[in-house]
Order: structure tokens, then sequence, then C-alpha cells
């Protein structure tokens, strides 16, 4: 007895199998008044994004991670060796302080001209004792009484000598200490900081590789939050204010997610006549920089034209362009391509191109569906 019951069940579970979930019918294209909407293409960028170069040449002694590894601003992303700077920088210590004493020297050598002047000591007369004691007294007078030299000039060139001998040394020791701050921030330069909170998007070096200044190190980026950055044309750039809230689509499950203007550049590209918008992006949102996104820019000019709406169940996918089967004058079903906008109310998208108010189209086609192709008369 249980063998009889088996083929019924088989059959009738075989027919709900097969059976489609909807049935196909023929329905007429709809047309609503929408605000006229252009889509365009973009990308998704982070919210801020740093490429690392270096500063000094040397060898890379450290690369803090790989890709996609997260940091917290101020740590560590690569560092060069600093040895070579660091044996310059003690050489610049030895300087200074060798530049330091020969200040003190002046600064005490003008001290003394200043109190007892070499112009008086009678040890820059020539002769010796007795000799040297009857030229201080008595050549040196009458040579002063008969114009031969002058006291005052000599002091004074004495006095000038000493202090551009301070003046020097002082300028020896800012010398020194320019050269250490110098070797201060080549050091602090042999290390790559993350100037904030994100993660690797790039390595471009290795530990071991030899780099020269400017090199590019690593890719940074804050990911935390995204962007869509699309190029949109000059004349739809005035319906944009920063701030404004647009409907935006990601290529990771064709959601919709809101999108607020966040940058509007000042310049449009010369070439193509476009201009640099940055979308932001909620957080937490499916996707990644780098990723196809596409944004609704509100388009004045179409606002009030009457937009076709179809059914989403009606666009046959599965091809490289969405397609519909259109009936004919003659009632038999064509195949034709269309060019979808955004989608409309539930489970309807708006049709930029491929059909016309009052035409026909089949709703639900069955899968393999093609040309020629009708639903049966019930």
């Amino acid at each position: 007895m249980h063998r009889h019951l088996i083929k019924p069940l088989g059959f009738f579970m075989g027919l709900l199998i097969s059976a489609p979930a909807f049935s196909s019918e023929i329905i007429s294209v709809e047309t609503t008044q929408s605000q006229g909407q252009v889509i365009l293409g973009g990308t998704v960028v982070p919210y801020k994004e740093v490429t690392m170069t270096a500063q000094v040449p040397g060898t890379i002694k450290y690369l803090a991670g790989d890709v996609g590894d997260s940091f917290e601003a101020g740590d560590v992303l690569v560092a060069i060796d600093d040895e070579a700077l660091r044996a310059k920088r003690r050489a610049a210590v030895a300087a200074l302080a060798n530049a330091e004493a020969m200040l003190r020297n002046s600064q005490v050598q003008y001290s003394r001209e200043m109190w007892s002047p070499q112009s008086e000591n009678i040890n820059r007369m020539p002769g010796m004792a007795m000799p040297g004691l009857f030229d201080q007294l008595f050549t040196k007078n009458a040579g002063d009484m008969m114009g031969y030299g002058n006291p005052d000039v000599e002091r004074h060139a004495d006095l000038f000598s000493r202090q551009t001998g301070v003046s020097q040394a002082v300028s020896s020791v800012q010398q020194a200490r320019s050269q250490i701050e110098e070797l201060d921030a080549a050091i602090r330069d042999a290390r790559s900081v993350s100037p904030f909170d994100g993660v690797i998007m790039k390595k471009l070096v290795e530990v071991g590789d030899t780099v020269q200044p400017g090199q590019p190190l690593v890719n940074f980026a804050h990911v935390k939050y995204l962007r869509v950055q699309s190029e949109v044309p000059a004349r739809l750039v005035s319906n944009l204010k920063v701030g404004m809230v647009v409907p935006a689509y990601l290529d990771v499950g064709r959601e919709q997610v809101e999108a607020r203007v966040a940058q509007i550049y000042p310049l449009a590209d010369t070439q193509h006549h476009t201009v640099t918008v940055k979308f932001d992006l909620p957080v937490g949102v499916a996707g990644g920089p780098g990723m196809y996104a596409e944004v609704m820019v509100p388009d004045n000019a179409r606002s009030g034209q009457p937009r076709i709406v179809i059914p989403s169940s009606a666009v046959i996918k599965g091809g490289s362009l969405p397609r519909v089967l259109a009936i004919r004058g003659d009632g038999k079903s064509e195949m034709r391509v269309i060019r979808l906008g955004s989608p409309y109310g539930k489970g309807k998208v708006i049709v930029l191109s491929g059909l016309k108010q009052g035409e026909q189209i089949i709703n639900n086609p069955p899968a393999g569906a093609s040309s020629g192709w009708t639903p049966h008369k019930r």
C-alpha cells in the first residue's frame, strides 16, 4: 500500500517544483510625474588618505604591519636606519662644546681688554728691565707729544678686535646648535608616523630595501568613514549643495543608501567639463575603497516630465544589458534592451529609455523566454 502512495506523492511534488512562483501576464507601461534625476557612476574612496614618502636616504629597518592592518594615530609605520645621522649628531654636539668654550674665552679676553688695556701694558714696549721702564716713562710720552702714535685709537682697535672675537664665537655656537636641530629633524623624519587612525592600504617597500628621499613607502587611509567620489557634469553642479542628501547605490547588494554632499570642487575639468564631488556614506555601510558606486543627482531640467515605470519582476536579467519582452502590434513579443534608472517605490523601477507610454510588456517572464513567446490566455 505504501508503494501506491509514493507515486502520486512524487507526481505532485514534481508539479510544485516545476510550477512558477508567479504567473506571467501582459501589463501596460505606467508613467509617473517624478523629480528629474541622473544616475552617475563613482568610486568609493576613504575619508582621508596619505602616501608616506621617505624624507632621508637609508635602509628600511622596520615595517609595522601588512596591508589591512589597523593602527592608531602616532604609531610608527616605517623606520629607516638612522645610525649615520646619530653619528653626525654626536660630532655636532662635540662641535657645540668647542664653540661654547671659544665663546667663554672670547668673553674673558674682551673683559680683560676693557679693564686692563693692552695698549697701556709695559710688556708690549720693546726692551727689558730698565730700558723697558725708560721707554715706558720717557720714550712713549715723548712720542705722544711729538704726534707718534695715538693711545685712544689703539685702545679702540683692541676693544673692537676683542668684540669681533666674541661675535664670531657666538655665531659658531649658533651654527653648531642649528646643525644639531637639523640632525634631530632628520632623525625624526627617518620614522613615518600615522597621522590618524586608519589602515595600511598598500605597502610599497620591504625591510632591507634602500630608499631615497621622495620614494613612496606605504599608503595609509582612514576607512571608518567612506565617501563616493563622482565626476558630475558642470550643468548639474548648480543643483547640488553641501549638506544635501541624495540616493546612492553600492556595488555590494545594490541596496539604496543616503549619501550627503560633503565637498564640491571649485574648478571644472578642462577636458571633460565635469566637477569632482564627494558624497559622505553612512557609517558601517557595506563595501570598501575602490568599489563602484552610483549616485542620483537632481536634474531640474527633467523635473515634471513623465517617467516610465515598470515592475522589477518584468526585467530579464542575466545579460550584459537589462531587457524586457515587449508586445508588438501583431500581438507577438520581442526582446527589447532598456536602460534602467533608480528604483521607484516598492518593487518598481524607472526606465530611462527603451519603452514608451502606452506600450505593453510581459511581467514575470519564465526563464529562457525569448522573442515570440506570449503567456497563454485563460
